[in-house]
């Protein structure tokens, strides 16, 4: 196999997020044949090369891609781990997927509920999370008012956050239980949708996401998971296939 470098090795391996492996290098916790390396770009050859994270080895070609889909519940974290001790979307998920390395893709706050991605293929994360590629990502939102035609169009348009305009959104009135809008965004920023709305002076009461790109939450229960069908991993795939 070709040569590649060792954070987009440990990054395709699925060992974690890309920030996670960066900082574990730039540590000095990653060692290649007996050796701490902490060069990013340092040469492996993924059959051949021996890599070990604190001590522990790393399969850099994991067998199996694992694709799963999870109904995020209220009060979980979207990380593999917590130092604080709470519960994560690795303890929720059934037991015989717990130690397959499975990460989010990207995050979901810990009071939003909804579709969450997790797999072992890491370039796929590292596709889906990247902001330059501006997947869809659809949530359901309560707010604790009905928005003015102007302040709808100010969320469309993009509103300034900590000196950042966010991209153009999706805006729609919605009656689906106890949510009275949907916003579709192309970004990601941390609490963004609270932010957003937040600016305008309304509180976020609930917050679901339902959709990232072509995949759809379904009625999968609360706190459920289940594999993606062939055909949403293709799609995924494809997608992904179609911008490299």
């Amino acid at each position: 196999m070709p040569s590649t470098h060792l954070l987009k090795a440990l990054t395709t391996a699925g060992t974690g997020s890309r920030r996670q492996l960066a900082d574990a290098i730039r540590q000095g916790r990653v060692e290649v044949n007996g050796k701490v390396v902490e060069d990013f770009s340092y040469p492996l050859n993924m059959e051949e090369d021996r890599i070990l994270i604190d001590k522990q080895p790393v399969d850099l070609m994991p067998k199996q891609k694992v694709y799963l889909m999870l109904n995020k519940p209220q009060g979980v974290m979207s990380t593999t781990s917590d130092e604080r001790g709470r519960t994560t979307v690795i303890d929720i998920l059934p037991g015989k997927y717990r130690h397959m390395r499975l990460y989010p893709v990207g995050r979901l706050d810990k009071e939003s509920t909804g579709l969450l991605l997790l797999t072992n293929d890491g370039e796929l994360t590292q596709w889906l999370t990247h902001p330059s590629f501006e997947h869809e990502k659809e949530y359901l939102v309560s707010i604790n008012a009905r928005l003015k035609k102007s302040e709808k169009l100010r969320l469309e348009q993009g509103l300034m956050l900590e000196n950042c305009i966010t991209h153009r959104a999706i805006v729609k009135e919605v009656d689906v239980k106890e949510y009275n809008y949907s916003i579709t965004i192309h970004e990601g920023k941390k609490r963004q949708i609270r932010r957003m709305f937040e600016h305008l002076g309304y509180r976020v009461l609930a917050l679901k996401r339902v959709r990232m790109g072509s995949i759809l939450l379904g009625d999968l229960s609360e706190g459920e998971a289940r594999r993606l069908s062939p055909r949403e991993v293709q799609t995924l795939l494809g997608g992904k296939a179609n911008h490299t």
